[in-house]
Formats: C-alpha cells, sequence, structure tokens
C-alpha cells in the first residue's frame, strides 16, 4: 500500500481516495491525476488487503476494480457493507454488464467502463464526495446546500447531520445514494417521484446513470429496511411512473 499527498496541500485537510486495482499502470497514473487535483491517495493491488486497510483506516472514497485476485470486487464490497457505508465507485469493463448490476444492488454509489476519462472518472469522485459532504453536513458545504432538518415520518427517522437513518427505533445502515434517495421520498409522501427525479436528487448534474442505477439502489434500500422489519413496505412502486413513500 502507497499513501501519497499531493504536491502542495489546500488549506483543509485533502480527501483521502483508495484505488484499488491490480493493473499498476491504473493505479499510477489514476493516482497522478488525482494528486494533481489535490487529492490523497493509497492505492492496494488486491482486495483482501485493500479490505482491512478501508475498515481500519476508512478514506473519504475508494475506486474498486471488479476483477481482482485474492478477493475479488464484488466480494471486497460485500464485506464492506457488512459494517461499512464507504462511497464506492467500479471500474468495470465492457463485458461485465451483470456485474455492475449486481454491484449496484450490493450497495456500490456508481460504475465507471474502462477504458474511460480520468476527467469522467474525477468528476463522479467530486460529485459522489459532495454528496457526502452534504448528507453529513460538512462544514465546506455552502449555505444554499445544508441539508434539510431531521425527517419524522411514521416508524421512519432520517437524520442528515448525522447520516442517520431509524425504522422503529432501530438503526439502518444506508449509503450516501440511498440516503439522498429515501429522503427525497420521505420528503413528500405519497407523492410520486419519477426515477428521472430520484437521480436529480441522489446526482449531480455532471453525473449521468440510468433507470436500472436507481431500480438497483430502491431495491437494495428495501432489503436493509426488511432486515430490521420484514413487513417494511413504505417504499411503492408505481409501475410505469416512478416510487413514492407511504406514511402507513
Amino acid at each position: 500500500m502507497t499513501d501519497t499527498a499531493p504536491a502542495s496541500s489546500p488549506a483543509e485537510s485533502p480527501r483521502v481516495i483508495a484505488l484499488v486495482d491490480d493493473d499498476r499502470n491504473i493505479l499510477t497514473t489514476v493516482s497522478i491525476a488525482l494528486r494533481s487535483e489535490g487529492f490523497v491517495t493509497r492505492v492496494y493491488s488486491d482486495g483482501e488487503t485493500a479490505l482491512k486497510a478501508l475498515l481500519d483506516n476508512p478514506p473519504d472514497l475508494a475506486v474498486c476494480d471488479i476483477k481482482m485476485p485474492r478477493m475479488d470486487g464484488l466480494q471486497l464490497l460485500q464485506k464492506l457493507r457488512e459494517t461499512s457505508a464507504l462511497p464506492v465507485i467500479f471500474l468495470t469493463s465492457k463485458d461485465e454488464e451483470p456485474d455492475e448490476a449486481l454491484g449496484l444492488a450490493m450497495g456500490a454509489d456508481d460504475y465507471i467502463a474502462k477504458p474511460f476519462s480520468q476527467r469522467l472518472l474525477i468528476a463522479r469522485i467530486r460529485a459522489i464526495l459532495r454528496r457526502s459532504a452534504l448528507v453529513r453536513g460538512a462544514p465546506e458545504v455552502e449555505n444554499d446546500e445544508q441539508p434539510a432538518e431531521a425527517i419524522r415520518r411514521g416508524r421512519l427517522e432520517m437524520d442528515p447531520l448525522r447520516h442517520q437513518v431509524l425504522w422503529n427505533g432501530q438503526p439502518v445502515s444506508l449509503t450516501v445514494t440511498e440516503f439522498l434517495i429515501l429522503e427525497a421520498l420521505a420528503a413528500r409522501p405519497g407523492v410520486i417521484k419519477s426515477r428521472n427525479q430520484l437521480m436529480d436528487a441522489a446526482y449531480s448534474d455532471d453525473v449521468f446513470v440510468d433507470d436500472r442505477t436507481i431500480d438497483s439502489h430502491i431495491k437494495r434500500l428495501r432489503r436493509k429496511f426488511r432486515s430490521v422489519d420484514p413487513h417494511f413496505g413504505a417504499i411503492e412502486t408505481l409501475y410505469g411512473a416512478g416510487y413514492s413513500y407511504s406514511d402507513g
């Protein structure tokens, strides 16, 4: 593992990005590009080594390849999601489309297909970090982007400042993307939100995702809530229209 700081440090602490890939060329070139943008990078060449480091000393975000020795990216994500909501971007190949859908269903925040432009990757990283800051009420978020006050809808409690979600008083661990989608639904119970509206709530303007991405996040949200309440049904599907949140 290498922990590399940017050439010059900004006034505030730089964000830390973990890169997990068995391709040394990708690790080197992406790390250099991120350093030039003011990030600190930590690089790992396999999932098994990365897992312990990501749990013991979490970065702000991880970029992970899917195909790796010892422990692949999907196995790494599965282990991470047992205890961590760390934002994760997957790197995939064109022939790994089923893995993309599975990764999103397992809790990845985004994916980028290889070959990719470094500019696109950096834009996606910045977008997720902005969403993370918004959800957690970080000081660097501008005043007009401050997260909403705590939401209470029946058995649901959401506190953006603490990135905390409770259902019937029991905690439910959500990723940043899942939190923002649920917040958009719960803010107006009974109102149907189209997939495009949920994309707008969860992603910035410079990130484009398809319907399958939102559907995968919704499925994972339901699965997480049903792990604490098998009868959870507050997120309703309106076929052909979108999703809504029910207070009942």
